[in-house]
């Protein structure tokens, strides 16, 4: 018979396992039941409860956790010889809460319908509808760019504090909130991460803590980016756990809002990614078209890249593999590939809805 709790904890880990599977095969009643039903209520909960809170709560939770684990194998190391079935059991239990917890909290998100049917968005789209796209987009963003600096080859340089620029995204979800009712963000809990600066190593420029439901932003990312990504992690909070639907949000947000540094920000966001996927399809495409964007946005992408450059190690591509096999085994078959599906959110977005 069955007396220590752990014991029974250890041993639901499977059923636990399989639930969670069963139900992913269901996005119907994920969406209805889970993301617009349990998830809103226990989201609102934690950011009203922790938002307050001037640092992330969160982050302390981490390194209390990393500093007890690593205790805890040091304290128990010599019964993994001498009790081996009580050392697993222990471990065992602590993953099923672990795991329990993540997918109570937020990660059943990640087996929602896709954002495009939620949007009534079509998911595919041709070279040439890219192609349409990309290029109002470089009208939109060189008009947005010239009207800043006054100049085409100066790059946009954020004039607010990076706290100032994550408040400005709350408010950028106001606006989206007339469109969309249902990306309403209220209330705000996003923040500084403190682990920043190993963050920027890793490779990553945030990400929400699924226990705490707070958002997390690199505060040493170039300004012009943080406001994306604010709005990305944000976009996390409402329950779009997939990166690349957390990305076309946290643009589509940016582009509304009414600060024009922001809407800048938002669409040479957008810009990016729709002119990587054309060197994707078409390198001489690319070549032709890239020559018609003001080099003061081509400046922006560049001190995006030299930061990220600047902060290159050995164990990074360590790092982004493991956070791709993450992705992989939460229902993003095509890993960190998967982001390219934000593209086809873009294009057909912007086809209804013309600039």
């Amino acid at each position: 018979m069955l007396k220590n709790p752990k014991t029974y904890l250890a041993f639901s880990l499977l059923p636990v396992y399989f639930l969670v599977k069963f139900l992913s095969n269901y996005p119907e009643i994920i969406e209805y039941y889970y993301s617009n039903g349990i998830y809103p209520i226990l989201s609102k909960a934690l950011r009203y409860g922790l938002g307050w809170i001037p640092f992330s709560f969160g982050d302390l939770v981490y390194a209390f956790g990393v500093i007890y684990m690593v205790r805890w194998i040091i304290k128990n190391r010599k019964r993994f010889f001498t009790d081996t079935q009580l050392w697993l059991i222990d471990m065992l239990s602590a993953v099923t809460l672990i795991y329990f917890a993540f997918h109570l909290f937020w990660g059943m998100n990640y087996y929602r319908l896709p954002l495009h049917k939620n949007l009534n968005l079509e998911a595919d789209y041709s070279t040439a509808q890219l192609v349409s796209v990309t290029e109002k987009l470089i009208n939109k963003t060189n008009s947005l760019q010239l009207e800043i600096t006054k100049n085409d080859t100066v790059k946009v340089e954020m004039p607010y504090s990076k706290t100032d620029i994550m408040k400005r995204s709350g408010d950028s979800y106001k606006n989206l909130e007339a469109q969309y009712p249902h990306l309403a963000y209220q209330p705000r809990s996003i923040k500084k991460s403190l682990f920043s600066v190993p963050l920027t190593y890793m490779g990553f420029s945030g990400y929400l803590n699924p226990l705490t439901n707070e958002a997390q932003v690199d505060y040493l990312i170039p300004s012009y980016k943080f406001a994306t990504t604010s709005a990305h992690e944000m976009a996390h909070q409402l329950g779009y756990a997939a990166e690349n639907e957390a990305n076309f949000i946290g643009c589509l947000a940016t582009i509304n809002n009414d600060d024009i540094y922001m809407k800048y920000s938002g669409y040479a966001f957008g810009l990016r990614h729709c002119l990587n996927e054309i060197y994707r399809r078409d390198p001489e495409q690319y070549e032709r078209i890239i020559e018609h964007v003001n080099i003061g946005i081509l400046k922006n992408y560049e001190e995006t890249r030299l930061f990220w450059d600047s902060y290159q190690n050995p164990l990074e591509p360590l790092f982004k593999e493991s956070y791709n096999s993450y992705l992989q085994a939460n229902n993003q078959q095509g890993g960190m590939d998967s982001y390219s599906y934000v593209v086809a959110l873009l294009v057909n977005y912007f086809q209804k809805h013309p600039l």
